[in-house]
């Protein structure tokens, strides 16, 4: 009985938000439109008792439940707190315009959390089958998350589109589970590891599960050549689930990566380094040089987005702790800089026209001055531009790719992100130094720009004093006690 308590109280976050979740969703049905802030604050009250439950179990030796299914480690504690700040943080940008919009209802809550849900489940898992169920709950989540915007024939596109690409990069990811299955007998990552460690195997059957693996993960991450299903969605999905999708389930893929590669398949390390390594390159291309060509911001920074999930997978590439913590840095660095972005296009949207092409923001500085600062910290960080801390993410992948004393992805890296300087400083140059007809006519919120403000500015701030952060991202890894490499 008290071995089922405590396993219980390893897994109270993802019940506690599994209840709250369909709580919401049954209260909505009771609440009227005026007293829809009610969801707002039972949202955010999820959030920060998920956040409470899951600092209380404690940063100590990894602990296991439900017959080793699932973990908690350092590497959780650290993506699970950040799940839960970020989402937070998007439910606070996001609130105003629901409501200016009309689309401040529990659906919008219930399914967020149901598919932060699925990322916590993720992130703990060690078994096959909890992974994929977690997955399978994170993408139905966000199927419908993209077509909340009912009446709008762009979202609704975009949902089908994602929901035929996703189902299929799942079905591949299960064929791939199912063959890892089949030559192991078990569903456990850590025993499937230790046989392929141990006995002579078909290795070209188990690269061929590998290859297959990847792909799901790929997909999961945007990364080219299964980004297809990124700028389109992107485009497509109203600001708020644009910066959800952006965000929160790249921690989940994060995870499902190091578990799968480094904990589970690391003694295939010969396979999947190559495939990371192409995955990366052709990321860094290809977003970088196709987002010069957008002339609308939310497909801009799709490719952004694609060219920075190139550098996070160039750091997992080198299959060392310090590439696995310099990946992990990128990612909370990219992270921020994603949040401080779509919330400042989400303030500087009014009811009757989003921010839609770059164009838009001609002469922003004249206008809304203040915006338009944070908005070039924003732009100087993703650009990778010191002393913001996006260059020092940067830096990190870098000299973990050099310190391998490999030097042509480096030289890529390099050359890329110098193009991809193009773009982001072309924003500036936009705010600063045009000027446009229209002007920009938004009711500013206080509590939103305060909170943009600590965002953007956090993102200078850490770009001087970068310990802090690359010391957590150790940390996160460092306590990996059960990782081989």
């Amino acid at each position: 009985m008290s071995n089922l308590i405590s396993q219980l109280t390893l897994l109270s976050p993802e019940i506690f938000v599994a209840l709250m979740a369909m709580l919401i969703l049954l209260l909505d049905l009771f609440i009227q439109d005026k007293n829809k802030h009610l969801i707002y604050g039972l949202s955010q009250l999820t959030l920060l008792v998920a956040g409470l439950l899951t600092a209380s179990l404690g940063f100590s030796e990894p602990q296991f439940a439900f017959k080793d299914m699932f973990v908690f480690d350092s590497l959780a504690l650290f993506l699970k707190m950040m799940s839960f700040i970020t989402l937070s943080i998007v439910f606070i940008y996001s609130r105003n315009y629901l409501l200016n919009k009309k689309l401040l209802t529990g659906e919008y809550f219930s399914l967020s959390l149901f598919a932060l849900l699925g990322v916590m489940l993720m992130i703990s898992s060690r078994n096959l089958l909890l992974m994929y169920m977690g997955l399978e709950l994170l993408s139905l989540s966000l199927y419908a998350l993209i077509a909340l915007n009912r009446d709008d024939k762009k979202s609704n596109e975009a949902a089908i589109k994602y929901f035929v690409l996703g189902a299929l990069a799942s079905g591949l990811l299960l064929y791939g589970m199912s063959m890892l299955y089949g030559f192991s007998g078990s569903l456990d990552l850590y025993t499937i590891g230790n046989i392929i460690q141990t006995q002579e195997i078909n290795s070209e059957l188990l690269v061929f599960g590998l290859v297959f693996i990847v792909v799901g993960i790929a997909f999961k991450l945007g990364a080219v050549p299964f980004q297809m299903w990124v700028p389109d969605v992107y485009e497509g999905s109203i600001t708020p689930v644009t910066m959800m999708i952006s965000t929160v389930p790249k921690f989940a893929a994060v995870a499902m990566l190091i578990r799968f590669l480094f904990q589970g398949l690391d003694y295939l390390i010969v396979d999947w380094q190559q495939m990371l390594l192409i995955m990366a390159i052709l990321s860094m291309i290809i977003g970088n040089i196709t987002a010069i060509a957008q002339k609308k911001i939310k497909r801009m920074l799709a490719y952004s987005t694609i060219s920075h999930i190139g550098f996070i997978l160039l750091g997992f590439y080198v299959g060392t702790i310090g590439g696995v913590q310099a990946s992990i840095f990128y990612l909370t660095t990219y992270i921020m800089m994603t949040l401080a972005v779509f919330g400042l296009i989400i303030l500087l949207s009014n009811t009757q026209k989003s921010i839609e092409f770059i164009d838009d923001l001609k002469g922003l500085s004249q206008t809304k001055p203040w915006e338009a600062f944070l908005m070039m910290i924003v732009m100087f960080s993703l650009a990778g531009i010191p002393p913001t801390i996006g260059f020092y993410a940067k830096f990190s992948v870098l000299q973990a790719v050099i310190d391998q004393e490999v030097i042509w992805p480096a030289v890529v890296a390099i050359i890329m992100a110098l193009i991809g300087m193009y773009y982001y400083l072309r924003i500036i140059r936009l705010m600063y130094f045009e000027k446009s007809d229209k002007k920009l006519k938004t009711k500013t919120s206080l509590p939103m720009l305060s909170v943009l403000t600590i965002n953007a500015g956090g993102l200078l701030v850490l770009g001087i004093f970068p310990k802090t952060l690359m010391s957590i991202s150790a940390l996160a890894v460092g306590g990996l006690s059960l990782i081989h490499i």
